[in-house]
């Protein structure tokens, strides 16, 4: 997995408009997992590109009328057959953490990258998105040199009471494992547990 010009060359590129400049474009200092599933609980659709285009017709699903006129993105997907999907340049920031704060610092979209799973709360991820998902991360590490394990925390963590992704269905435990079987030229700085847990 290769990254050039901030984009994933392993990734369908998908270009959303929902994104502007960081403050800081060399800042890029923390991986915020989340989750997602349109509608909720339904895999294998078009809707999460269509939400990340603002395309979204609120009139083929209750759910969408409540979300189709939302601005956001992530920078990467990671659909349950570890397929990956990149809407935003990874040195651009992308609108996925909303109000939002990691260790005191507040506005995380300003320096994190945003990686979404194909999933709900409450159900169990795929060995295949977890096996994307490390590979995405392992080649973040190294074309990020400010991102480490310990850099690397759940949307419910930098918003807690409002956000609950990526929730009991993902197993920290078997990222990090994963993680560790990094090559020894990677960055493998120790973490254990999510930030919230600390």
């Amino acid at each position: 997995m290769q990254i050039d010009q901030h984009w994933l060359l392993d990734a369908e590129r998908i270009p959303s408009p929902n994104f502007d400049d960081r403050p800081d474009a060399s800042d890029i200092s923390l991986i915020v997992v989340h989750c997602i599933s349109l509608p909720p609980g339904q895999w294998g659709t078009q809707y999460i590109n269509h939400l990340f285009l603002n395309n979204l017709d609120p009139a083929e699903h209750p759910y969408f009328r409540e979300i189709f006129q939302l601005k956001v993105s992530a920078h990467v997907l990671v659909q349950r057959d570890g397929h990956l999907s990149q809407y935003v340049p990874f040195d651009k920031r992308a609108w996925h953490a909303g109000q939002s704060s990691y260790q005191g610092r507040e506005r995380c979209n300003d320096f994190s990258i945003g990686i979404e799973l194909e999933g709900s709360d409450d159900t169990a991820f795929t060995a295949a998105q977890y096996a994307s998902l490390s590979r995405l991360i392992s080649v973040l590490f190294d074309h990020y040199p400010k991102l480490g394990k310990q850099r690397i925390t759940g949307h419910s963590d930098i918003a807690p009471g409002r956000k609950t992704d990526p929730g009991p269905g993902f197993s920290w435990p078997r990222l990090l494992t994963l993680l560790d079987d990094l090559p020894l030229d990677a960055p493998r700085q120790c973490r254990t547990t999510p930030q919230s847990a600390e």
